[in-house]
């Protein structure tokens, strides 16, 4: 199983629109990052795990020409803006299976009616069939089962997945013992940290260490990246042997 970094940063990107700041002026090709998400694939299975606002960048940029499943973390614009984009796939596999909260689908269903519409439908409008995602209920799509990890983004309720020894976590700010008892075991972890300093609703760099020590995984990768956390060599460099900070483009092999 591969999974492949479509994009790494934050809710503005990087650059920011209109910054000065270093970070967002640097010629290296791993600090500018899209809005966060992923692309979980082998031979006979096919997800994407949110679509922001660069949905469309992203795929024409991985290659990807099929998806099973889209998983939604959450309802935040950068976890969902480009679901419209979902289009070019319909037209050639049918409606998208979309797989997320209760309280996310109703959001959705708001923000892009037309696309949940059941009733004089737009004619190429997107298609979805929505799927409940329920905290200790696994579910399977192509063959392999997905394990939702209830976290919290601040006081939001957000979703992670595990898919066999590999997990997803974004945007996490705390997360209940009887769900971290749901990682034991991960050998690969994909975790935010958003800058040095501290913050109230995502992990900082030392919080998401602490996690990543409570886990124990193999391999660490850290995203949903600010520009305030600085050059990604320079934080390389800071890093643990076992960890490493994504970056927009990485494929690694689980």
């Amino acid at each position: 199983m591969k999974v492949y970094f479509l994009g790494t940063g934050t809710s503005q990107g990087i650059p920011v629109i209109g910054s000065d700041h270093p970070v967002c002026k640097s010629n290296d090709s791993k600090d500018k990052r899209l809005r966060v998400s992923v692309w979980i694939h082998d031979e006979n299975f096919s997800i994407v795990v949110d679509c922001g606002t660069d949905f469309r960048q992203q795929m024409l940029t991985c290659g990807c020409t099929k998806i099973d499943a889209l998983l939604f973390t959450h309802e935040h614009a950068d976890h969902t803006a480009g679901l419209d984009d979902i289009r070019p796939y319909n037209f050639r596999q049918g409606a998208m299976p979309v797989y997320a909260h209760e309280r996310v689908i109703a959001n959705l269903s708001r923000r892009f009616e037309y696309i949940f519409e059941t009733e004089n439908r737009y004619p190429g409008a997107p298609s979805v069939k929505t799927i409940e995602v329920i905290n200790n209920k696994s579910f399977e799509i192509s063959g392999k089962t997905i394990i939702p990890i209830n976290i919290f983004h601040g006081k939001l309720q957000v979703f992670g997945y595990r898919i066999d020894d590999f997990a997803y976590l974004t945007d996490v700010k705390t997360i209940a013992p009887e769900e971290i008892e749901k990682l034991k075991g991960v050998k690969v972890l994909i975790v935010n940290a958003l800058r040095i300093e501290p913050h109230d609703t995502h992990f900082n760099l030392t919080e998401a260490l602490d996690f990543v020590a409570l886990i124990q995984p193999e391999r660490t990768y850290l995203t949903h990246i600010s520009h305030t956390f600085g050059f990604h060599e320079d934080i390389q460099k800071t890093l643990p042997p076992n960890v490493f900070l994504a970056y927009d483009n990485l494929e690694i092999t689980i």
